[in-house]
């Protein structure tokens, strides 16, 4: 198998902690020009919107985080990371689908000001500190969802924890995770321990350790920043409405395929 990747998206991470919670043999690469909306070749023959991550599986070829995990416990069932309980089936897939639109919005806002800079000065610090509230309020909604359980998914690690993982994660990558002995403070240390977790959160950190350079490289039009659905949204309502018509003007912000 080989996964299209990069270490830095919370929806590769998700696949690459199932793969190895799975013991499945892939192998990765980050496409070329991916993060321009123009990367070309088998990525994109199988990736329209020029996402990752995409999985290459023999002759199948699937886009999108969840319909990956999803291919991979019908095709892989052993062990199988969804519970049992139809309900928890549903419960489970419920903190996916948030994470993925409301929890990631806020942590790839965070990037934009954090790594791109695009707001300096007094409206980045309150955009920021509009984020950390937000990130309070996830992070006391998924607390409730964890309650006094070991994981998300029940007794067993599963589909809803390497669904909260890396976005939680993240958070504490960007000082706003919870107090040492908290819930989700706990729940993330023994999350870490698993070596799926520890392995992928390694690569992630690798290559935030390389992000130096990425206001640099957005000036200079090397990439171009996908403001898709949920991130737009929380743009909009969290400050950012001159960042989207700048973005429009300089050409450093795109939307989702088929483009304008």
């Amino acid at each position: 198998m080989l996964l299209y990747e990069h270490p830095l998206s919370s929806y590769a991470q998700k696949v690459k902690i199932a793969l190895r919670e799975k013991g499945l043999d892939f192998k990765v690469e980050t496409p070329a020009a991916l993060g321009t909306g123009t990367a070309g070749g088998a990525f994109a023959a199988a990736s329209p919107r020029n996402e990752v991550p995409t999985l290459i599986d023999g002759d199948a070829r699937i886009f999108d985080s969840t319909i990956i995990l999803e291919y991979l416990e019908d095709k892989y069932p052993a062990p199988h990371l969804l519970p049992r309980d139809p309900a928890a089936r549903a419960e489970a897939r419920m903190i996916e689908d948030l994470c993925d639109t409301l929890y990631e919005a806020v942590n790839w806002g965070l990037s934009e000001i954090r790594w791109f800079r695009r707001a300096e000065g007094e409206q980045a610090e309150t955009m920021k500190a509009t984020a950390a509230r937000q990130t309070a309020e996830l992070q006391a909604w998924l607390a409730d969802k964890l309650g006094d359980r070991p994981w998300f998914n029940g007794e067993n690690f599963g589909w809803a924890d390497l669904s909260v993982a890396p976005y939680l994660n993240r958070s504490f990558f960007y000082g706003l995770g919870t107090q040492a002995g908290s819930s989700l403070a706990r729940w993330r240390d023994r999350l870490i321990e698993r070596p799926s977790v520890a392995g992928t959160f390694r690569e992630f950190e690798a290559a935030a350790a390389g992000m130096a350079s990425a206001a640099e490289r957005l000036t200079s039009g090397q990439i171009r920043r996908e403001y898709r659905d949920h991130r737009l949204e929380w743009m909009m309502k969290s400050g950012g409405q001159q960042i989207v018509l700048d973005g429009l003007s300089k050409n450093n912000i795109r939307f989702t395929w088929p483009l304008g």
